[in-house]
């Protein structure tokens, strides 16, 4: 079984997200599932992003980086939305990287200084049609990071146009896609 440690979106560890950790954990899977809000949740994206930006994106990415020192090697780094930053720059960064999982956002591996490491499978998710995944070019980077690394990275495609859709505690929800993105990522923490 995997162990994952698993970053949330700008909105905060919602009970969603806490549900989504649960559902792997039913799986026997280990998940770490740090607050680097320290207990602030945000009812829109906006207000996040608005926290985010008051603490200082550099400064939540730290926060992220000093959980996984606490932590062993050989994790799975799991981001969602803004909690890619994190996992992404300890899935390149960090030695014993299992895995990584990014949903809904994907950066090019070189704001990390580096190309994509040639052990480290990754997944990445996000609807075709989000305005923040396709729109502000996370889209973009997932296709040339898979581009580049076919034999370690998959990039899932869901019909539909909202963001953060697998957090079941959010309007913007979709069940169906949801329900296709758990059974995936089971797959990859089984391969």
């Amino acid at each position: 079984m995997a162990e994952l440690l698993f970053f949330h979106h700008a909105q905060g560890l919602t009970p969603g997200l806490i549900d989504f950790a649960d559902t792997l954990r039913d799986a026997g899977h280990t998940v770490h599932t740090p607050d680097l809000y320290e207990g602030r949740t945000f009812a829109t994206l906006d207000e996040g992003l608005a926290y985010a930006s008051s603490v200082g994106f550099s400064a939540l990415a730290s926060r992220g980086v000093a959980v996984a020192d606490s932590l062993g090697p050989d994790l799975v780094y799991a981001g969602y939305s803004l909690g890619v930053m994190p996992a992404q720059q300890l899935a390149q960064t960090r030695p014993g990287a299992a895995g990584a999982l990014f949903f809904e956002s994907c950066l090019p591996p070189t704001e990390f200084g580096s190309a994509w490491p040639a052990t480290v499978p990754v997944q990445i998710h996000g609807m075709e049609n989000d305005e923040i995944f396709a729109g502000d070019g996370d889209l973009k980077a997932a296709q040339d990071l898979v581009a580049a690394n076919p034999s370690l990275a998959t990039l899932f495609v869901y019909p539909g146009n909202v963001h953060l859709f697998a957090d079941s505690s959010l309007p913007t929800y979709d069940a169906s896609a949801a329900a296709l993105l758990t059974s995936r990522v089971l797959a990859f923490l089984t391969s």
